[in-house]
């Protein structure tokens, strides 16, 4: 079995601390992507799962086995990184054969792993050519394919795509997610990108200040961010913030004010104080469509328009800046005042304490720094 367990595990670089009592299990056959902010100790992580960085604490488990103090070549993982790596004086075939040749593999056998993992990643007709002939991603693809052939536990990617253009990442992205289908293999993948992490993980890990921030699927993450950290994170554009006030609370129900809109609110946790501080947080999807119960008063401050929609930032009465996004047909323009529109019922809230405020109107969702094991 090629799961992943850490247990406990921390990384410290002197008297400096980088990641604290990480906890996570990447079942077999998973596809986990860390994702987070720069300095937040996702690589880092990565390479201590690899064997490449030293394990300050806590254990790292794969397949059930103590790997602490394993080799990388004993681990059974292979690492597809940022940079190509690959050897300019050798053919794709050379480059993808190389490992195998230095383990002393039978060349027969070599041929047949080579050939097979060129079909899967679909570039057979570049064997015989030089990395100086190929195009980013292609060269990309033999750096996986390098990996494929060694038939390992576990794949581990660190940021494979942030030097490829939007439209290569974009074509990446499918490609890497058709590999984890046909190969029915563990993957564990880093990236900064909230974009490739929603469309390639099964679940998700977000990481920040060296610790675990929440752990859930995409749709999870989404519909329910466990703080505002997270809520901020996930989702492009990102979720609007708004300062908000506690009007009146009973038990199970609030009622809050925001940019001037007063509206109430279920909830399942103890209700906050009346008159006090609350952050209310709403999707600038949640516009889209121009119905629903909380009607904003704004003023257009940049318009963009993509095609099939129209994104406007925008300022309220009371001075807060608000993303708004409206039909791609939408004729506002900058300086504009319009009326927006949503639904209360999509409203996220958080207390002083920055972490959400539980409402039965979204499903409980998973619970910070929890055991995941699947």
């Amino acid at each position: 079995m090629s799961d992943v367990t850490l247990e406990k595990v921390g990384k410290s670089f002197g008297a400096t601390e980088v990641l604290s009592d990480i906890r996570l299990s990447v079942a077999h056959r998973e596809l986990v992507v860390f994702v987070g902010p720069s300095g937040c100790g996702k690589s880092t992580l990565l390479r201590m799962i690899a064997g490449l960085e030293e394990i300050s604490s806590g254990q790292v488990r794969i397949g059930g086995e103590v790997v602490n103090d394993m080799t990388p070549a004993e681990r059974g993982i292979a690492m597809v990184f940022q940079s190509y790596a690959l050897y300019p004086h050798k053919t794709v075939r050379q480059n993808m054969s190389f490992g195998l040749r230095m383990q002393g593999v039978p060349k027969p056998e070599i041929r047949q792993k080579v050939d097979e993992a060129a079909r899967v990643l679909e570039i057979e007709p570049l064997l015989d050519r030089y990395p100086a002939s190929l195009s980013g991603g292609q060269r990309q693809r033999v750096a996986i394919g390098r990996a494929i052939v060694r038939d390992p536990k576990i794949f581990l990617f660190d940021e494979p795509l942030s030097n490829l253009d939007a439209a290569l990442r974009g074509q990446m992205r499918i490609e890497i997610a058709r590999l984890h289908q046909t190969l029915d293999a563990t993957m564990i993948y880093v990236t900064h990108d909230q974009v490739e992490a929603m469309t390639l993980a099964d679940r998700i890990v977000v990481l920040h200040g060296g610790g675990i921030e929440q752990i859930g699927t995409p749709i999870e993450l989404y519909e329910r961010p466990a703080n505002l950290f997270v809520a901020g994170f996930i989702g492009a554009p990102r979720m609007n913030l708004l300062d908000g006030r506690v009007l009146s609370a009973a038990e199970g129900q609030v009622r809050i004010e925001v940019a001037g809109v007063a509206f109430d609110y279920p909830i399942e946790a103890e209700p906050p104080d009346e008159g006090s501080d609350i952050r209310v947080g709403l999707r600038p999807n949640e516009f889209l469509g121009g119905a629903g119960d909380l009607a904003f008063d704004l003023e257009a401050q940049v318009v963009e328009r993509l095609g099939s929609e129209t994104h406007v930032l925008a300022r309220t009465a009371s001075g807060e800046e608000l993303t708004v996004i409206l039909d791609g047909r939408s004729e506002i323009a900058a300086g504009d005042r319009f009326d927006a529109r949503a639904p209360s019922e999509r409203v996220h809230l958080f207390g002083a304490d920055g972490n959400a405020i539980p409402s039965p109107r979204r499903a409980r969702g998973p619970d910070r720094q929890m055991e995941t094991s699947t």
